[in-house]
């Protein structure tokens, strides 16, 4: 099979690159790096993978990297992610995550590849879920509280219409709040890799607020299997990617200290404006449909996480 991953140097596309190359399969890379890391390829590449320098905003370098690997099967993963950009930028968050998108969308089209799978988000697109029957299904109502959840709402429905108007195959996987090696310690979204970071480094966590908010944190390998489940089953539509599993950031910060051996003792600060409080993703329809399900138990993963941080200090 020849795939095409977009953002496929990042945190989770380079984890996705890897298991594809794994697989035997023919594997093109169209990443601008300007988050993603080269040295996240760098056993993909020598095993035969290609990666092409190029922004999905720039139809020319999408063309080139649909002619370079005609794909089968495209993985759209490169976005705009920064919630906090999204708020200051909406325009250029739009031009990223929707506009990247339709590009992707026509070349795959004129290309006559066989599918589209998109990384979407599971919490910043059904916003606050305080006071609602946690966890969310697909069908909830989705309520993004910020310019990022909304441009990824709207691009999957651009997804859609093309199923719909040229045919093409598509589903969009709704993900949990990944964590695992490789994640970026500086992202706003990696508090992970940033409790991780400061545990190494003897710094105190932060956590802001009252530590009570939740997420539901899914380990980086569980993605990579539903994107390999995605690809080898026809089903179309929307998929909750998580665990559906609430966990509190103190009780995060917790897990985690327990596999570095020591006390969680974080440093308070006042909570951020906007924050959402509560979210867990229900991925009943990924289990039926698609036949996945996370497997990682969270203090499973956290330890495997920590250790590949722990790895990077001493290389």
């Amino acid at each position: 099979m020849r795939a095409l991953v977009t953002g496929g140097a990042g945190f989770i596309g380079s984890n996705l690159v890897d298991a594809l190359v794994e697989r035997g399969h023919d594997v093109v890379v169209l990443d601008d790096l300007s988050s993603g890391k080269r040295e996240n390829l760098t056993d993909a590449l020598a095993a035969g993978a290609r990666l092409i320098e190029g922004d999905i905003t720039d139809r020319a370098a999408v063309d080139e990297a649909f002619t370079a690997a005609r794909p089968d099967v495209v993985c759209h993963l490169a976005a705009q992610i920064d919630v906090r950009h999204s708020v200051a930028d909406p325009v250029f968050d739009l031009g990223v995550n929707v506009g990247g998108t339709i590009n992707i969308l026509e070349a795959a089209a004129s290309a006559g590849t066989r599918r589209v799978l998109f990384a979407s988000t599971g919490g910043a697109i059904y916003g606050e879920g305080e006071g609602r029957d946690l966890p969310l299904p697909e069908g909830a109502e989705c309520r993004p509280d910020a310019p990022y959840g909304q441009s990824k709402f709207a691009a999957e429905g651009y997804l859609s219409l093309y199923s719909r108007l040229r045919g093409l195959s598509c589903a969009a996987l709704r993900l949990g709040n990944v964590y695992g090696p490789r994640q970026d310690p500086h992202g706003e979204a990696g508090v992970v890799a940033i409790y991780c970071g400061a545990l190494l480094g003897g710094e105190q966590p932060l956590v802001f607020g009252d530590g009570e908010q939740t997420r539901d944190y899914i380990y980086v390998d569980d993605v990579v299997a539903g994107f390999l489940a995605a690809i080898d089953r026809e089903a179309e539509g929307v998929f909750n990617i998580g665990t559906g599993i609430e966990t509190s950031v103190l009780e995060l910060g917790r897990k985690l200290a327990a596999a570095h051996g020591t006390e969680f003792t974080p440093k308070m600060c006042p909570p951020r404006p906007g924050e959402v409080q509560r979210i867990a993703i229900d991925p009943s329809r990924a289990a039926r449909d698609l036949g996945w399900r996370a497997e990682v138990e969270l203090a499973d993963g956290l330890e495997r996480t920590l250790a590949w941080a722990r790895a990077q200090l001493t290389s």
